[in-house]
């Protein structure tokens, strides 16, 4: 039994030791590859910064190289163990409904991803609202599989090209310039007149004012305890929550120092005896 056992043993070791080595081999092979790989991508990253191509075209060609190349390295190790190209490809057909429903989203994702970069509902650098689940942010990177966003408290968020392909999306910086629209309430018993020329001298003498854009001042509704008036200008859309906060706070500096009421809810309750 123990000779059946060593001769089993050094025929088998040889193999094993091969095996090993070849193992070994392509986890050094995959290293290097992936490191490779990584310096390739960066240097077409930069090679395409030179040639002024748009940042989500250039970031999503770079994903789409990275993965391209990731599946030509994984094939070449498979092929030193004997694995080929003609064998996956038969695997892949003969399971070709289940790796269908499998990778369904993904090319979901993929085909919103060259949608989004030839239609270019918004591009790297733009702050768009994701409306379907509210999502917004600034567009950082446009991948072939996802949409990195930034939120202004510096959280990233990732959404499906699929997502972004399929839902309105409001892009904020499509535009030069944006509208700033303020409403405030005053007191029934306030002096309309009064009250219109100050919220014109605050808005007129903002700097963020764009001169050749119309400016209105007005009465948008008559409420149950107030008068909500409203303002309207246009400033440029990189200028936009700045003006629209510096606005807001003038506004109620200037009610507190001409004595315009901004009321507020409250309750009378009488007593009877």
């Amino acid at each position: 039994m123990n000779e059946t056992v060593k001769t089993y043993l050094d025929g088998a070791l040889p193999v094993i030791l091969d095996f090993l080595i070849d193992v070994i081999g392509a986890a050094i092979f995959l290293i290097i590859g992936m490191k490779l790989i990584g310096m390739f991508v960066k240097f077409l990253r930069k090679l395409m910064t030179r040639a002024n191509v748009e940042q989500g075209v250039a970031s999503f060609l770079s994903s789409l190289v990275k993965y391209v190349l990731y599946f030509v390295l994984v094939m070449i190790i498979l092929s030193q163990f004997g694995v080929t190209a003609g064998s996956v490809v038969a695997v892949l057909g003969s399971a070709g409904v289940t790796v269908g429903l499998a990778l369904q989203g993904s090319l979901s994702n993929f085909a919103g991803g060259v949608l989004i970069l030839l239609l270019k509902p918004f591009v790297v650098g733009d702050y768009i609202v994701e409306n379907s689940d509210g999502m917004e942010g600034t567009v950082k990177e446009i991948t072939i599989f996802y949409t990195k966003l930034l939120t202004p408290d510096n959280k990233a968020i990732l959404i499906p090209n699929g997502t972004l392909s399929n839902s309105s999306i409001i892009n904020a910086s499509a535009m030069d310039k944006r509208r700033v629209d303020i409403e405030v309430g005053v007191a029934y018993d306030s002096d309309i007149s009064k009250v219109k020329a100050v919220l014109s001298d605050v808005i007129m003498n903002d700097e963020a004012r764009l001169e050749t854009e119309e400016a209105n001042v007005f009465v948008s509704l008559l409420g149950d305890s107030s008068i909500t008036m409203g303002v309207r200008l246009w400033v440029k859309s990189d200028d936009y929550w700045a003006a629209k906060w510096r606005i807001t706070e003038n506004i109620k500096l200037e009610f507190d120092k001409n004595g315009i009421e901004i009321p507020f809810p409250q309750m009378d309750v009488n007593l009877k005896k």
